[in-house]
């Protein structure tokens, strides 16, 4: 069991939330209340940062030491949103939102993972036809494998994840985000993940 606090309290914070919770670990979902994010982040041993990803890096920034020694496990995309709110441009084309976390959180092991999937696949991923794939992203080993074990919590099997090596390589999963929106005017929101098939 872990004492996780999930930051964001919206679609995708509050499904993570109760699913950890059902798991078996002690989890605190705050909003933007002030001081809710410091209090909840400074008690916890892992962070999850489910806030909107393009106001992500100042928030936690502020908590920098809050989440020192922490692990940080990023599941938001920073984006521009178009006319009809969905993602349509990055905003750290070139980086990610991941490594800015990183470069500002020198003490804290930012693993980006989940963010390649409409919210519903995060926390049921067998619900689909076919195996969908989570990936992992970051520079300390013993923090993938840990958040690689709370995934299997949430459902997920080992063969669906996918470790794509140190915190760069989130550019990659990252920009997977421009594909969604087309699905999703296609398709309405019908879960999906963008998935590695073998």
């Amino acid at each position: 069991m872990s004492r996780i606090a999930v930051l964001g309290n919206g679609r995708v914070g509050s499904s993570l939330a109760a699913a950890l919770t059902k798991a078996g670990h002690e989890v605190t979902a705050v909003g933007r209340e002030p001081g809710a994010a410091a209090n909840t982040s400074g008690t916890a041993q892992i962070v999850i940062n489910a806030t909107p990803g393009s106001g992500s890096l100042e928030r936690l920034t502020a908590l920098r030491e809050e989440l020192r020694g922490k692990i940080l496990v990023d599941v938001s995309n920073a984006t521009t949103d178009g006319p009809d709110g969905l993602p349509a441009n990055l905003i750290y084309s070139g980086s990610s939102l991941a490594e800015r976390l990183q470069h500002a959180l020198p003490d804290t092991h930012v693993v980006k993972t989940l963010n390649t999937m409409l919210f519903m696949v995060m926390t049921a991923p067998s619900a689909l036809s076919t195996s969908p794939t989570a990936y992992l992203s970051g520079n300390d080993e013993q923090a993938k494998k840990t958040v690689a074990g709370l995934l299997t919590d949430l459902g997920w099997e080992p063969a669906w994840i996918e470790d794509l090596g140190d915190i760069t390589t989130a550019r990659a999963t990252e920009a997977m985000i421009l594909v969604v929106p087309h699905i999703i005017r296609r398709n309405g929101f019908t879960p999906f993940a963008v998935s590695l098939a073998r």
